[in-house]
C-alpha cells in the first residue's frame, strides 16, 4: 500500500488521497486550525512508514497535534521506539502550510506506541537489575575463591611434604598397576581417605600408611622399598650383594601346601650352595622367626646383612629339617659360566659342544652370552647347551636381549593386562649372532620369571629342545620406581604369554624331555654326564638336540 499527501494552493482543503491497488478512495479533512501560509517558498512534507504487527501501512506528516509544524525525525524516534523499522521517504514536498489531522487510527497508533514504551521501559528495568545481580554474583564468587586460597595457604588444609610423598606413591600405583580395579576398590576414594584420615606427620608414618594403602592390593610382589632396600636390590640388578646367595619364592605347584618360603635357587660358589642347600628346599625360620606368613622380601633383607656377620636359619629338605648358621659374604653374580665339550668318538654328531651357563638376568647377562659365544666358537663348537637352571629372573630387558641373540625372527613374548594383549616383544633377526647351530635348553623348578620367557621363546619358535622339569610358574612382571625421597616401589605391570599365548603363572613351563635325576648343575660334571655312557647321568648327545 502506497499513501501521497498532497495540497494545492488553489484548494480551499487539504486533502489526503488514500490509494490501495484494490480499494482506492481520497479522504478529504478539513482543518480544526487553519495556519497562515509561511513565507517559505517550500515547506517539505516527510513519509514516514512503519509497518506494526497488524500490518497496517500509516503515516504521519511534520504536522504535530497543535497543528505546529513538527520534526517527523523526533517522531519516528520517540513514537515508533524501534526507528530501524522507520523509513524516510523524501521524494515529494508541499508548497502550503501543515496540516493539523485528527482521526482515530491516530489514537489506537499512540495506544500501541504507549504500550510497546512501557515494555521497554520494563526492560529496561529488567536489564538494570540483572545487572546489578550479576554484579553482585560476581562479588560473591570472587569473595569465596579469595576466602577458599586463604584456607588452602594455612598450616590445617595445606598439603605437607609427607603428603606429596603418600601421593606420589599413590600416582605411581595408579598409572602402573596391571589391575585397574585395584583389587575391587575406588582408588579415588582410597586416595581421599588416606589423605584425611592417615597420620603422616613424619617419615615413618609416611611409610606405613604407604605399605597400608599397597597391602589393599593383596599382590605380594608389589611392594614399598626403603630408601636402603631400594639401593640393595639396584646393586643387586648391578651384579653384587652382600647376603648368604639364595634366591627365594613362595611355594607354588607341589609345594603350594607346604608352611614358609621355598629356594629356588642358590648362587654358585655362595655360602648356601656351599652349606648344600637345593631348589626347593623350604626355609622355615630366619633367625628364629617363622617364615609361614613373611613376605619374600622380608626375608630377603633379613638374609642380606654385613659381610662376615652370621644367620641363622631352619631348612627341610624332604623329610629332613637341618639348622644351619651361615656367614655372610660378598657374593659376586657373574651371570655366565662357560666351557667345551668334546665327545669322544662323535665327529658326525656333535662333537664339540659349547656349554653356558646363565644364572641370573642382571646388567651384564646378554653382553656376557654374546662373550660366551664368540669364546667358544673360536673353539669351532658346533652346538650349544644353554642351563637355565635356577636362575631366577632378574631384569626383564635382559631376558628379551638374550632371546634375540638366538632367533632369527618371532615373537618372543606378549605382555597382556586384564584386558588382553597390551604389547608384543620380538624380533626381525637384527641382534642375532646364533640361529644356525642346535640349542638345548636345561631348566627346573628354580627356572623362574626372566628365565621362563626366554626357555618360552625358545621352544615356542622351534629353537631350542628343552630338557628338565617344570618351571617356577611366574608369569607377572614388575617395574621398580624411584620415589623422590629414595625410596622406591616395586609395582606388578603386567603379566606376560609365551609367542603361543600361554600364560604359565603358577604353571611353569613345560620342557620336552626330562633329565636324569642325578644329572649335575655345574659346567664340568656336566661334560662328564656326555661322555661316559656308563654314568647315571648319561645322555646321548644326539638325543640332546632331538626333538
Amino acid at each position: 500500500m502506497e499513501v501521497l499527501a498532497s495540497s494545492t494552493a488553489t484548494s480551499t482543503h487539504p486533502h489526503f488521497t488514500l490509494s490501495n491497488p484494490k480499494k482506492p478512495f481520497t479522504l478529504t479533512f478539513k482543518p480544526s486550525i487553519v495556519s497562515q501560509v509561511h513565507p517559505w517558498k517550500s515547506f517539505p512534507v516527510r513519509v514516514i512508514e512503519a509497518r506494526l504487527l497488524s500490518g497496517i501501512l500509516c503515516i504521519s506528516t511534520n504536522v504535530n497535534r497543535s497543528g505546529i509544524c513538527g520534526s517527523s525525525d523526533a517522531l519516528c524516534k520517540h513514537e515508533f521506539l524501534f526507528h530501524p523499522l522507520c523509513r524516510l521517504n523524501k521524494t515529494f514536498s508541499s508548497q502550503s502550510s501543515c496540516f493539523a489531522i485528527s482521526h482515530g487510527w491516530w489514537h489506537r497508533l499512540r495506544e500501541h506506541t504507549s504500550s510497546v514504551q512501557k515494555v521497554m521501559s520494563h526492560s529496561d528495568k529488567i536489564r538494570r537489575h540483572a545487572s546489578v545481580v550479576f554484579v553482585r554474583l560476581v562479588a560473591a564468587m570472587l569473595l569465596v575463591t579469595s576466602v577458599s586460597i586463604a584456607a588452602s595457604n594455612t598450616p590445617s588444609w595445606a598439603l605437607s611434604e609427607e603428603n606429596l610423598l603418600f601421593l606420589e606413591a599413590w600416582r605411581t600405583i595408579d598409572r602402573a598397576y596391571i589391575d585397574k580395579t585395584f583389587n575391587g576398590q575406588s582408588w579415588f576414594r582410597y586416595r581421599e581417605n588416606a589423605l584425611r584420615n592417615e597420620p603422616m606427620n613424619n617419615r615413618e608414618e609416611t611409610y606405613m600408611a604407604i605399605k597400608k594403602m599397597l597391602a589393599t592390593l593383596d599382590d605380594p610382589f608389589t611392594r614399598f622399598l626403603e630408601p636402603e632396600k631400594f639401593k640393595n636390590l639396584q646393586s643387586g640388578t648391578q651384579g653384587a650383594l652382600t647376603g648368604i646367595g639364595l634366591s627365594i619364592g613362595y611355594p607354588t605347584g607341589s609345594e603350594g601346601s607346604q608352611a614358609g618360603l621355598v629356594v629356588i635357587s642358590a648362587a654358585p660358589g655362595g655360602p648356601a650352595y656351599q652349606a648344600g642347600i637345593l631348589s626347593g628346599d623350604i626355609i622355615l625360620e630366619i633367625d628364629n622367626t617363622s617364615t609361614e606368613s613373611m613376605s619374600i622380601y622380608d626375608a630377603a633383607e633379613r638374609l642380606q646383612g654385613a659381610e662376615g656377620s652370621s644367620v641363622e636359619i631352619t631348612i627341610q629338605t624332604g623329610p629332613e629339617i637341618k639348622h644351619l648358621a651361615l656367614t655372610r659374604e660378598k657374593v659376586s653374580l657373574n651371570p655366565v659360566k662357560s666351557r667345551l665339550c668334546e665327545i669322544p668318538g662323535s665327529e658326525k654328531n656333535y662333537p664339540r659342544i659349547g656349554y653356558i651357563k646363565l644364572t641370573s638376568f642382571n646388567q651384564k647377562a646378554s653382553a656376557a652370552v654374546k662373550e660366551a659365544i664368540d669364546t667358544l666358537r673360536r673353539n669351532r663348537v658346533n652346538a650349544f647347551v644353554l642351563d637355565l637352571r635356577d636362575n631366577s629372573g632378574g631384569l626383564f630387558p635382559e631376558g628379551i636381549e638374550t632371546a634375540k641373540i638366538w632367533l632369527d625372527k618371532g615373537v618372543i613374548v606378549y605382555i597382556c593386562d586384564n584386558r588382553g594383549v597390551r604389547d608384543i616383544y620380538d624380533t626381525d633377526g637384527g641382534p642375532a649372532i646364533a640361529v644356525s647351530e642346535p640349542l638345548a635348553v636345561l631348566v627346573n623348578k628354580g627356572t623362574a620369571s626372566a628365565s621362563e620367557i626366554l626357555a618360552g621363546a625358545l621352544k615356542e619358535n622351534k629353537r631350542a629342545v628343552l630338557f628338565g622339569e617344570p618351571t617356577y610358574g611366574k608369569g607377572k612382571i614388575q617395574s621398580v620406581f624411584q620415589l623422590s625421597d629414595g625410596s622406591g616401589l616395586a609395582v606388578t605391570v603386567a603379566r606376560y604369554e609365551t609367542p603361543a599365548h600361554n600364560d604359565i603363572d603358577k604353571i611353569g613351563v613345560i620342557p620336552d624331555h626330562p633329565l636324569p635325576n642325578s644329572f649335575p648343575k655345574d659346567e664340568d660334571a656336566f661334560c662328564g654326564c656326555l661322555q661316559d655312557s656308563g654314568s647315571a647321568c648319561y645322555v646321548n648327545n644326539v638325543q640332546l638336540f632331538s626333538r
